[in-house]
């Protein structure tokens, strides 16, 4: 299976195991809820899909890897303890409660999060001493005399052993306490993940048309020579933020995360036409709708791979504003929450710093606890950073205007407020335009062929264009998404057409059209 559909039965089996009837009892008992094992190639995103799983079902997370630990973490360590057994006392051997168990233990206190996934990665790469008890484990949910919490699903993960010498070959005992999943590295699977996140349209793009460089590992007179999903995700990363520096962006750079030299040569090429594609392109005039015609020639006799890289240009330009301006309402939507929790306060007479300012203070620190306890989306944290910075603008407005307290302060604030709602709602106008204008060019230069089809379905698929459409509409979009799909649908209809019995089909077109007899069988019974 590929990674998507490993997330998939993760999330399903977690949501199942979790479940419980009308006492409270759970549906599966904790003892009978078999440990997932994924087993696949390292760098595919096994670990990320299990920290997705988590964020998606609102539940906690602890991981561990296993190559870190000793029979004397993992189990604890041992001490004497005296016990009475009849008449007589006896030295007994007891052991302190396992790292692993107690790190869950400790989460679910600084979180308030009672259920979770504990996930234990390179699992079939424990020490030899460790080996037995990691079987006492995955059958009872145990370590040592200590067991983890009911509501805390084990979820496991490991590499075959042609990629890691330190691998164990689980015997039939072990595997029969687990339900397996052989996890294939798929780049479908891996290109709907990189549209929805934003990776870099140069690597989306790349892969778009040399799918066989995704992933690759090699032994070669030189070494091992490979290229993963992690290794791609990683690089896109490190381009975006370097592109945004002003920093040098070449193979030397690609080699540190593709590392097979033949694919980073071919990448630093490619990336080398994508950014001459981005210059001359001018997609910011694309956006404002006053694109040069001599644009528009060259992007009708462009070949295919130039096509869809300035789709993607397109894409990404659109991708950009409308994150940010999305990323500005959630920051408008906290600062509007703080203020109604002040109002009543600096109305009655209250400072700002006293309110607004302390609110600000108390974001950043809940942030800061959220990234530490690792419960916090990136997106939500930097949200709530900026929030508390507009709410300390607005508190050194009003020390400017020497009004700190009461109505006349709250006015100020008011007033400040009023103005950053005023330019979202331009922001989200111009961002509205700007995909009009995207449609209206490449309609244009390419009409209603496979470039259009190919910006509508990554619109839909990528998260920031997605939500943006739902929450402000398009009209524009909608009528050339209903084009779109129905084309999708003809053909699809096609394809299936081609595949039927042409006597069943006859048949069943008979049937239909045989005359009802009233009682609503649709002609079946006469």
């Amino acid at each position: 299976m590929n990674i998507a559909e490993a997330k998939q039965q993760i999330k399903d089996t977690v949501d199942a195991y979790l479940a419980q009837d009308e006492t409270g009892a759970f549906l599966i008992p904790p003892l009978g809820q078999r440990p997932l094992f994924m087993l696949g190639a390292p760098g595919i995103g096994k670990t990320a899909i299990v920290s997705q799983v988590a964020s998606e079902l609102g539940i906690g997370l602890v991981s561990y890897s296993m190559t870190h630990h000793t029979r004397q973490s993992a189990l604890g360590l041992p001490f004497i303890v005296e016990r009475t057994y009849g008449d007589k006392t006896f030295q007994v051997s007891e052991y302190t409660m396992s790292e692993i168990i107690a790190s869950v233990y400790d989460y679910m206190d600084a979180t308030g999060l009672e259920r979770g996934i504990l996930f234990l990665d390179e699992i079939n790469c424990v020490s030899e001493t460790l080996y037995p008890s990691m079987l006492q484990f995955l059958q009872f949910k145990t370590f040592g005399r200590h067991k983890v919490p009911d509501g805390w699903i084990v979820v496991c993960a490991g590499n075959p052993p042609e990629y890691n010498k330190s691998v164990y070959d689980f015997d039939v005992v072990t595997l029969d306490r687990l339900r397996k999943l052989d996890v294939e590295p798929d780049l479908d699977a891996w290109l709907a993940y990189a549209k929805q996140t934003g990776v870099h349209p140069a690597v989306i793009s790349y892969l778009e048309v040399k799918g066989n460089q995704f992933y690759q590992v090699e032994n070669t007179p030189s070494g091992k020579s490979f290229v993963t999903a992690r290794g791609w995700d990683d690089l896109s990363r490190v381009i975006k933020l370097f592109e945004r520096q002003g920093k040098a962006v070449n193979r030397t750079l690609f080699a540190q995360f593709l590392q097979s030299e033949e694919i980073a040569e071919r990448f630093a090429q490619y990336y080398a036409l994508f950014s001459k594609y981005r210059s001359d392109y001018q997609i910011a005039s694309i956006l404002e709708g006053d694109a040069p015609s001599e644009i528009c020639d060259r992007a009708r006799a462009a070949r295919l791979d130039e096509r869809l890289a300035l789709v993607r240009l397109v894409l990404d330009g659109l991708d950009g504003r409308m994150g940010a301006t999305l990323e500005e309402e959630k920051v408008i939507g906290c600062v509007r929450d703080v203020l109604r929790s002040c109002k009543q306060l600096l109305l009655d007479g209250a400072s700002v710093a006293e309110t607004m300012g302390a609110r600000a203070d108390e974001l950043v620190a809940e942030a800061k606890r959220r990234v530490d306890l690792e419960v916090a989306k990136d997106s939500d944290v930097r949200a709530d950073r900026l929030a508390a910075g507009r709410l300390r603008e607005y508190c050194a407005s009003c020390e400017r205007e020497r009004t700190v307290e009461g109505a006349a302060a709250f006015a100020i604030v008011q007033d400040l407020y009023g103005a950053d709602v005023a330019a979202l709602k331009e922001r989200v106008g111009a961002d509205s335009d700007a995909l009009d204008s995207a449609f209206a060019f490449l309609a244009d230069v390419f009409g209603d062929g496979r470039e259009m089809a190919a910006f509508v379905a990554e619109l839909t698929a990528r998260t920031s264009t997605a939500r943006f459409i739902a929450q402000f509409g398009s009209e524009t979009y909608y009528a050339h998404n209903a084009s779109v799909s129905g084309g999708a649908q003809e053909d699809m209809l096609l394809s299936r057409i081609e595949k039927l019995d042409l006597e069943a089909a006859a048949a069943e077109a008979a049937k239909a059209a045989a005359p009802s007899c009233g009682s609503g069988c649709g002609g079946g019974c006469c």
